[in-house]
């Protein structure tokens, strides 16, 4: 029995805020493929030459389903859609068209179980503390949706052992402090990393470095980070992968010598570099 979904549409909610690479993509490894949704990314997993689908993770900005929709055509070709969609965790950014694409492509959804609250309609995120350390974009986010949605039948909880559906050589690791159920994946294989925003590679608290995308390792967005600890936490488990490739949720992907340096310093220096002075979170 299919439970009918509801929440905020992708054109009731439009963020007027983008970057210099929005609508632009790219291409990570053959099979990973960074797309970005005005100040977000969202990844497409699959190689358009080898297989016929592919899965996508995260569902961007609100009013961007058009977008993704025609950047999956043109990579993978008008008759294909994803097996499904991965969230890594539930904040506006990151599923803002999600129902608009779930209705198109009719695929299910997968979160952590700590997130199945915002997206069954159960439970609003807290409110951004625009009072938090930053620039102007941490201090208009109290203007940023934290509403829950309801995906109904279409989203479920991803499996407890680590496993991701339709990813056989990812797994899922559970990297909380942004949000309760925050996860990032990660492939052994070659050591890649989608972290999600349990770290980033442009400040999101200012303006102009989100406009600009200028790259500099930081914490999670500071506005709609309610647990430091967790996420101090959260960047150690990750660095002690070592990652050789990583795609944020928000800046440019980064490899090699400049993550390898740039994370280790941010988990050396996670008090100083990503915790906040102040802020009604910290």
């Amino acid at each position: 029995m299919n439970r009918e979904m509801h929440g905020s549409s992708s054109t009731e909610s439009f963020i007027p805020m983008s970057s210099i690479a929005s609508g632009k993509g790219v291409e990570v490894a053959p099979d990973i493929y960074s797309y970005t949704t005005q100040i977000v990314n969202v990844c497409f997993i699959g190689n358009p030459d080898k297989e016929n689908s592919f899965v996508l993770v995260d569902a961007g900005m609100p009013n961007s389903a058009s977008m993704i929709i025609k950047e999956a055509e043109e990579r993978f070709g008008k008759e294909k859609k994803p097996k499904a969609i991965i969230l890594t965790h539930a904040h506006f950014d990151h599923i803002g068209s999600i129902i608009e694409l779930v209705e198109k492509w009719n695929i299910p959804v997968y979160v952590h179980p700590l997130e199945l609250p915002y997206v069954t309609g159960k439970k609003n995120y807290p409110t951004p503390d625009g009072t938090v350390e930053g620039g102007l974009v941490a201090k208009l986010s109290p203007l940023f949706p934290t509403e829950a949605i309801d995906l109904g039948s279409h989203v479920q909880a991803l499996p407890a052992d680590g496993s991701v559906p339709h990813m056989p050589e990812w797994e899922w690791i559970h990297t909380p402090g942004h949000s309760p159920g925050h996860i990032s994946l990660f492939r052994k294989q070659d050591l890649a990393l989608i972290a999600g925003d349990a770290f980033v590679t442009t400040k999101q608290e200012y303006l102009l470095d989100v406009l600009e995308q200028e790259l500099e390792i930081s914490g999670p967005p500071r506005y709609l980070t309610t647990d430091w600890a967790s996420a101090k936490r959260s960047v150690e488990v990750l660095q002690s992968l070592h990652p050789s490739v990583a795609v944020t949720g928000h800046g440019k992907p980064v490899s090699g010598e400049w993550l390898s340096t740039n994370l280790l310093k941010l988990t050396k220096n996670f008090d100083e570099i990503a915790r906040p002075d102040y802020g009604k979170y910290v």
